[in-house]
C-alpha cells in the first residue's frame, strides 16, 4: 500500500461514517485477513479490472480480493482529525493535524452538502457548503504561505552570489511538500511573476502559495448526504461555480454505503462495493425494506453511493496513479496467478517497478516483459494502467 488517502472534514458532516463504510471488512468471512492499522488509519480498497480473465485464468490475490472480474486493491485511508479555525496557527490539534494531513498523498474533503451544519458542526439552517470548502482551502493556503515566507526570508538573508536562485531556497524550505526547484520555477513563471521575491506583493505571495498547494496537495470534494433533497438543490450551484474549477466533486451518501455493507454482511442483501445495484435476499420488516428502496433510487440515479468512486477518483484521476500486476509468462507450478496488484505513480518505468518490488530486484534488473504481448521492454519503458509485467533480474 504505497499511497495514503487523507480524509478530512469538520465535525458532523459524515466523515466518520465515510471512514467506517470505506474500511469495513468487505472480504468473505474467514477467507482473508483484515487489520485496522491504528485508530486513525484503516485499509480501504480501490477497484481495478482484473487482468486474469484475459488469460482465461483465475487470480489468487495475496492482498485484497477479487469478485466477478473486479480486483479490490488495498490502499491506506487516514482519518485526519482536528480541523478547526486557526489550525495553521497551531490551534486545536493544529500542528498534529497539519502533520497528519501532509503525510497524505491526496485529500478527500467530506462536505455536508445539505447546509444543515455550521462551521463548528452544529445544527443550523441555510449554511452555504461553499464556506466549508473555502475554510479548509484557506487554512491550507495560510499554512503554505507561512512556509513560503520563511523560504523568502532564507533567500534574503543568504549570500546573493551569481548562481543564487529563489526557487532553490523555496524548494529547500518547502521540501516537505515534495516539490523541487524546477517545479517551483514553473509555478512562478506560470503566474507571470519574476524570479525575484522583491517584486512580489502580498497578493502575489498568496497566489503563489495557493498554486503550490493545489499542485502538491490534490483534493477532491466528497459531496455527502446527496441522498437528500437539500443537498441535491445545492449540487448544481456549487459544482458549476467558476471559483471551484480546480476541484473535482463526487456525489456521496456515506450512510447508504454503510447500510448496504451492513446488509451484505448480515446476509440480507447482495452488494458489491461501488455497484449501482444490489439484490435483497431476505424478507425484511416494512420499514427497513422501504429504507432500502430509497437507497436503491439514489444509487441508481447517481451510479452508486459515491464512496468507492471518491476513493478511486482521488487516486487514479487526481493523483494520476496506475495499477500494475506482477506477472509471469509461464504458469506457476503451484497454481498461483496474479497474486499482487500494486498502485504506482503515473510515468513509472519498468525499472521503477522492479525497485518498487524490492531493492535487490531493481539493482539486478536486466529487462522486463509485457506478459500480454510477450514483448521485451527496457528499463525506461513507461508502464500503463493494468499492465502485467514480468521482471527478469540477476538477483
Amino acid at each position: 500500500m504505497s499511497y495514503k488517502i487523507g480524509l478530512v472534514g469538520k465535525p458532523s458532516v459524515g466523515k466518520s461514517t465515510f471512514f467506517n463504510a470505506a474500511t469495513m471488512n468487505d472480504v468473505p468471512e474467514g477467507a482473508y485477513p483484515f487489520t485496522t492499522i491504528d485508530p486513525s488509519m484503516g485499509e480501504a480498497y480501490v477497484r481495478v479490472d482484473c487482468a486474469a480473465p484475459e488469460f482465461d485464468h483465475t487470480c489468487t490475490p495475496n492482498h485484497g480480493y477479487c469478485t466477478e472480474g473486479v480486483r479490490f486493491v488495498p490502499t491506506k485511508l487516514v482519518d485526519v482529525a482536528g480541523l478547526v479555525p486557526g489550525a495553521h496557527e497551531g490551534k486545536g490539534l493544529g500542528n498534529q493535524f497539519l502533520t497528519d494531513l501532509n503525510e497524505a498523498d491526496v485529500l478527500v474533503h467530506v462536505v455536508d452538502f445539505t447546509g444543515e451544519t455550521d462551521l463548528e458542526g452544529e445544527p443550523t439552517e441555510d449554511h452555504d457548503p461553499r464556506e466549508d470548502i473555502d475554510f479548509l482551502e484557506d487554512e491550507l493556503d495560510m499554512w503554505y504561505l507561512d512556509i513560503l515566507e520563511k523560504g523568502i526570508e532564507r533567500y534574503r538573508s543568504g549570500y546573493h552570489g551569481e548562481d543564487k536562485a529563489i526557487e532553490d531556497d523555496l524548494a529547500e524550505q518547502m521540501s516537505a511538500f515534495k516539490i523541487n526547484a524546477d517545479e517551483i520555477k514553473q509555478v512562478v513563471l506560470a503566474l507571470d511573476l519574476e524570479l525575484d521575491p522583491d517584486t512580489w506583493d502580498d497578493e502575489d505571495r498568496e497566489a503563489l502559495a495557493r498554486e503550490i498547494r493545489i499542485r502538491t496537495k490534490p483534493m477532491l470534494i466528497a459531496a455527502n448526504k446527496m441522498d437528500t433533497p437539500a443537498a441535491q438543490e445545492n449540487w448544481e450551484p456549487i459544482t458549476e461555480d467558476p471559483e471551484y474549477e480546480h476541484l473535482t466533486f463526487v456525489p456521496v451518501s456515506a450512510h447508504a454505503e454503510k447500510a448496504l455493507k451492513n446488509g451484505n454482511e448480515q446476509g440480507v442483501l447482495d452488494y458489491r462495493p461501488g455497484d449501482e445495484e444490489f439484490t435483497v435476499t431476505a424478507d425484511l420488516p416494512e420499514e427497513k425494506a422501504a429504507g432500502l428502496e430509497q437507497i436503491r433510487e439514489f444509487v441508481t440515479d447517481f451510479g452508486g453511493t459515491g464512496v468507492q468512486q471518491a476513493l478511486e477518483t482521488a487516486l487514479f484521476e487526481e493523483l494520476g496513479a496506475i495499477a500494475v500486476f506482477p506477472g509471469a509468462r509461464k504458469p506457476q507450478e503451484d497454481g498461483t496467478f496474479l497474486q499482487d496488484c500494486f498502485v504506482l505513480p503515473d510515468g513509472s518505468t519498468a525499472e521503477d517497478f522492479a525497485y518498487f518490488l524490492h531493492t535487490d530486484i531493481g539493482e539486478g534488473f536486466l529487462h522486463a516483459h509485457d506478459v500480454r504481448t510477450e514483448r521485451q521492454i527496457g528499463a525506461d519503458t513507461e508502464l500503463d494502467h493494468r499492465d502485467v509485467v514480468e521482471i527478469t533480474t540477476t538477483n
